[in-house]
């Protein structure tokens, strides 16, 4: 954990807590949600946390700047609402305006944050979803902390969406169902069970194993093919055993010498080999 929120979390915890056992309305909640920007995650409540942020017509409910420059939007919720990913519809058009990826929807309980793109449309993927009320203090710090001010500025949030776009169902099954990986797999069945398999049942029966969330972010199967000047090139193991037939040519000189048959006694009556 780059940045320990811990003591500063378990500190605020029981204000966030209360909020949604008395079931504050949006305003109230707002104002713990600042607290905790202020307090655990390290930003300057007058100049790095705007209410209200306008984006041409349209208002956003908080906006976290640093520099100038608007890192990621908070959608906020009363703390007595269950928050749905729809929620975040209004901050998307906010976001998509000024190409903001990063939106935050809450309530001071529930944390969650999405990532946003827009090459087609507008995209969002969760990143991570936190409940104070019920996850570990190390947990939900270690998750919180990607949204400190000190981690923005080195960048930690990029890279945990980095990792966490390679280690995606839809990443792993990019590389799983690649003519390459298949046709290891197939040379493993092969030797462990005797029988070869066609690549195209293979890449079936590990998309049927695999469970309907990935499936659903994965696709529908499509076995990635090798470029067609690679394909003529057989595996080793793919290819027919034949016997080897050398040309006279490639035959040792020592096996094209005639065989000489040589007399029995091969010595003269002098006593030497002849010449």
């Amino acid at each position: 954990m780059s940045i320990d929120i811990r003591k500063s979390l378990k500190k605020i915890l029981p204000f966030l807590l209360n909020a949604k056992e008395e079931n504050l309305n949006e305003a109230d909640t707002s104002q713990r949600i600042i607290k905790v920007f202020e307090d655990v995650l390290g930003y300057e409540v007058m100049t790095e946390i705007t209410r209200e942020k306008q984006i041409k017509d349209k208002y956003v409910d908080l906006a976290v700047r640093i520099d100038c420059v608007t890192k990621f939007l908070v959608e906020v919720k009363a703390a007595g609402v269950t928050l749905r990913d729809r929620h975040i519809e209004q901050a998307e058009r906010y976001a998509s305006e000024d190409n903001i990826k990063w939106v935050v929807l809450s309530n001071g309980i529930t944390w969650n944050l999405f990532h946003l793109e827009f090459e087609e449309g507008i995209e969002y993927v969760r990143a991570f979803s936190i409940d104070l009320s019920s996850e570990g203090l190390d947990e939900s710090a270690e998750k919180l902390a990607l949204l400190h001010r000190q981690s923005i500025i080195k960048g930690e949030l990029d890279k945990f969406w980095e990792r966490h776009a390679a280690l995606s169902p839809a990443s792993i099954g990019k590389a799983i169902f690649s003519e390459d990986i298949l046709r290891a797999i197939r040379r493993l069945i092969r030797k462990s069970e005797g029988a070869l398999i066609d690549i195209e049942d293979i890449g079936k029966a590990l998309h049927d194993m695999l469970s309907t969330e990935a499936r659903e972010e994965i696709g529908p199967l499509r076995i990635r093919r090798k470029r067609k000047s690679q394909e003529k090139r057989l595996e080793p193991r793919d290819l027919p055993v034949e016997p080897i037939k050398a040309e006279p040519s490639e035959i040792p000189i020592h096996k094209q010498v005639e065989k000489v048959d040589l007399p029995k006694n091969p010595t003269n009556q002098e006593g030497c080999i002849p010449k």
